[in-house]
């Protein structure tokens, strides 16, 4: 087993890389308030000349969520770009609009993305040519066990299904609450076809280089790109699966797992972690920190 090399301090191997592509809940926000460390890191390689492209599972287009980021207080000075999940999956709910309405699943406040993309609602599950979901209907309160009878008889007309949010779970506070890949993991676990755009599948990379190499005037060294996020099946595989070096953020969604006896980082757990879903990552840390 390769255990990732500790990382407290970013700093230490800044100079290697012109690029960061940072998640962003989990590691510079919990949903309801920014981290002060994480941003000053992201703030301090800008600064030494690095560009950083904020790479988000939200299912809301880059405006919803950079409106998000300034409610919270995340400074503007720990970004040059953003690039979401919404950004990605716009393009395949375009694709789809001509095909007939669609299925509908998430809270009013990303309604957002099917501005413009020409997508028809159903007015009932039994009419939908295919489903979209950004979420629970209300993420406060449901699970994905809600949607399980309802699911069923989509899955048996072989509906395919859009996940506009690949992850399955995110911090809010201190609390883990379910996302759009929760769903779509049950709706998969009916039988039903999915499709993702979102960490960590190619298209929302595509779209994050794309924005690196606008902001740096020119194609990239993909070996000065770093991946950074606290998701392993979101962050970290996507990262492997785009040939690009990561740091994992231990201490996101999966709590005090990775930390040792004393309190610290401990790369073996940490590994653990990355090896349940046949992941790897050269750095592991508990927070961002410059």
């Amino acid at each position: 087993m390769t255990l990732p090399h500790p990382l407290p301090r970013l700093s230490a191997v800044a100079g290697d890389y012109d690029v960061l592509l940072c998640d962003v809940w989990g590691v510079i926000h919990n949903g309801r308030e920014a981290w002060e460390t994480p941003c000053r890191a992201l703030a301090a390689f800008r600064a030494r000349g690095g560009s950083v492209v904020l790479i988000s599972n939200s299912p809301r287009p880059a405006d919803g969520v950079i409106g998000q980021m300034e409610g919270l207080g995340v400074p503007r000075q720990a970004w040059d770009a953003v690039v979401t999940s919404g950004d990605a999956t716009r393009a395949e709910l375009a694709r789809r609009a001509a095909s007939g309405p669609a299925w509908i699943i998430g809270p009013d406040r990303d309604q957002a993305l099917y501005e413009g993309t020409g997508l028809v609602r159903a007015s009932r599950p039994e009419e939908a040519a295919f489903i979209s979901v950004t979420g629970p209907e209300n993420d406060e309160t449901e699970t994905p066990e809600d949607y399980r009878d309802r699911f069923v008889p989509a899955a048996a007309r072989d509906l395919e299904l859009i996940c506009a949010n690949p992850d399955r779970v995110v911090q809010r506070g201190d609390r883990l609450i379910y996302c759009a890949g929760a769903l779509a993991d049950l709706y998969e676990s009916l039988g039903g076809r999915v499709v993702m755009a979102g960490k960590p599948f190619g298209p929302i990379y595509e779209l994050a280089v794309d924005a690196a190499e606008r902001l740096r005037g020119g194609p990239i060294d993909r070996s000065r790109i770093l991946c950074i996020g606290d998701g392993v099946v979101t962050d970290v595989m996507g990262a492997n699966r785009q040939g690009l070096d990561c740091l994992f953020i231990a201490q996101g969604i999966h709590g005090d797992q990775a930390r040792g006896p004393d309190g610290a980082l401990d790369p073996a757990h940490a590994a653990d972690l990355l090896k349940a879903e046949t992941t790897y990552a050269r750095y592991a840390a508990l927070e961002l920190a410059w």
